[in-house]
């Protein structure tokens, strides 16, 4: 294929990955070279043309095409047949509802958490257990980090200038995952977007790190719940995220299917029971005085509405750890999006 992007010469492959770095094209990590045999190899992958426009970044006035994507999908070290998986993502980005600008430029943080569902996880091999946020697996590590290095390299989010983050976390290298259909008591998660089971989707969600929690006392949906919701009424930056993600370890999925929990009956006990009054949150200064209309007993809910609880299944099945992720933003923040991956050849 006709690649349009400049191209650089270099001696070797050493003094290829150091001009990556002298650009400012690298996430800190070494980068593989993107010569145009690779790059062209994950552009046979897909049934798009090079120069077709994937997603239209508003703010930045930045269209994000085929061939740009395919050229960080080469240095982020995936292989091609990641390629729709990272499509579907580059195009959640671009949805008003999602709202890019906002997370991406916020001192708050905020990575791109990716949840993946449906058979392409398997085929591709997306961990959905054990070390479930850690290293391990190529296909997580580097669809992950495909994305953040489009957002660097194309769309400009650079740390320090368009993004803003005070702390960030690690997931901003690399933050996806895939559901443990199989094990889930649930129906898997994209079906609640209106998906069939057996159709491949991408969600995406700004998201601050994990808080993991243990329970190994409980042997109750009830009960390990009752630990979550401990943990969840003071855990972010703001006192009403927009959405929350909760993601449950193999040991607890286990409780949940033994309690017969539906997801709606997680996501009404968590509402629920992570409500705070204001009053109590206005001594720890999370939320301001211009609620001093109320008489500070009026209860305050974590996020608007219990479907913005997004319960999910996976992890390793050793250990009785669970985790929770705040969105970013207050109630009116970014939102999940979830996208189908299609142009699967």
């Amino acid at each position: 294929m006709t690649l349009t992007s400049k191209t650089h010469s270099t001696e070797d492959i050493g003094s290829a990955i150091e001009l990556c770095y002298s650009n400012g094209w690298t996430d800190g990590l070494p980068v593989v070279p993107p010569t145009a045999e690779r790059i062209n190899q994950m552009l046979e992958a897909i049934d798009l043309a090079p120069a077709h426009q994937v997603a239209f970044i508003e703010n930045r006035q930045i269209s994000v095409t085929v061939e740009k994507i395919a050229i960080n999908a080469v240095m982020a070290g995936c292989k091609p047949e990641y390629m729709p998986v990272i499509i579907a993502a580059v195009g959640a980005l671009a949805d008003p509802k999602y709202g890019y600008h906002g997370p991406a430029t916020s001192t708050g943080g905020a990575a791109v958490f990716m949840l993946i569902n449906g058979p392409i996880a398997k085929q591709l091999h997306i961990n959905s257990g054990d070390n479930l946020f850690g290293p391990g697996w190529r296909a997580n590590a580097t669809i992950g980090r495909a994305i953040r290095l489009i957002m660097r390299n194309i769309i400009g989010t650079i740390p320090g200038e368009l993004d803003r983050s005070c702390l960030g976390h690690g997931g901003k290298y690399s933050f996806c995952i895939a559901e443990n259909e199989e094990s889930s008591p649930w129906p898997a998660f994209h079906t609640t977007r209106g998906f069939a089971a057996d159709e491949n989707a991408v969600t995406i969600f700004a998201a601050y790190a994990p808080h993991q929690y243990s329970n190994r006392l409980s042997a109750t949906a009830e009960g390990v719940l009752t630990t979550a919701c401990a943990h969840m009424r003071i855990s972010a930056g703001t006192a009403r995220q927009p959405q929350y993600a909760m993601v449950f370890g193999g040991e607890h999925q286990d409780i949940m299917k033994k309690s017969g929990w539906t997801r709606k009956n997680v996501q009404d006990y968590v509402f629920e029971h992570t409500q705070n009054t204001i009053l109590d949150l206005q001594k720890i200064y999370m939320l301001s005085d211009s609620y001093l209309n109320s008489d500070g007993s009026s209860q305050y809910a974590l996020v608007e509405k219990p479907d913005d609880l997004l319960v999910i299944a996976a992890g390793g099945f050793a250990g009785v750890q669970s985790a929770f992720i705040p969105g970013w933003g207050g109630k009116n923040g970014s939102q999940s999006v979830t996208y189908p991956i299609k142009n699967i050849k």
